[in-house]
């Protein structure tokens, strides 16, 4: 038990030292004016395939999906919508077309990159409303030359923070450099 609580305040440590370089207080860092979740993503695929009914949308064959300065690389995407009730009774999206964006699943080759930080893994989630990116299967997370692996890694976007988890047989394991954010000073 008490392993397992040191372990936990280490691996925050090390999240704090990368998401909260030296000179920066995590009120600065609150909010990135960059990238809205209101922008536009765009979106380039091999293949295209619309579910209306289901409210889904597979971009498939090297898709590449950008909003602002953020990048999400995959095998395969997949966006689902909201459905949204009118006061008619119809979805919106049986009038207006898609509707609002509830969710992006991403399988195969994943590579999520927004400045200096690249997240990898096999498969991710990201979440629109709550601006956050799970990605697991491998989950590997650079930025410079430090670099944190788990089976999950938690992105809240928001926020800036972000949370390594291991499975019950496995560890997270990181690797920092501290005098690399003076250096690009």
């Amino acid at each position: 038990m008490l392993e397992r609580f040191l372990r936990i305040i280490v691996v925050l440590g090390v999240l704090m030292a990368v998401l909260y370089p030296p000179g920066v207080t995590p009120a600065e860092t609150k909010k990135k004016p960059g990238i809205g979740k209101n922008q536009p993503i765009q979106i380039v695929s091999d293949r295209l395939d619309a579910y209306n009914e289901k409210r889904m949308v597979v971009f498939s064959g090297n898709a590449v999906a950008t909003q602002g300065a953020r990048t999400i690389r995959a095998d395969r995407l997949t966006l689902y919508y909201k459905e949204n009730r009118r006061t008619d009774g119809r979805s919106t999206a049986e009038v207006e077309g898609t509707g609002d964006l509830e969710r992006v699943e991403a399988k195969g080759h994943v590579a999520i990159t927004e400045g200096e930080r690249v997240v990898t893994g096999e498969e991710a989630v990201f979440e629109q409303d709550i601006q956050r990116i799970t990605m697991t299967g491998g989950a590997v997370l650079r930025e410079g030359a430090n670099v944190v692996r788990g089976d999950r890694i938690v992105v809240f976007l928001d926020e800036n923070r972000g949370m390594v988890e291991s499975t019950q047989n496995g560890r997270v394991t990181a690797t920092i450099y501290p005098g690399e954010t003076q250096e690009k000073k």
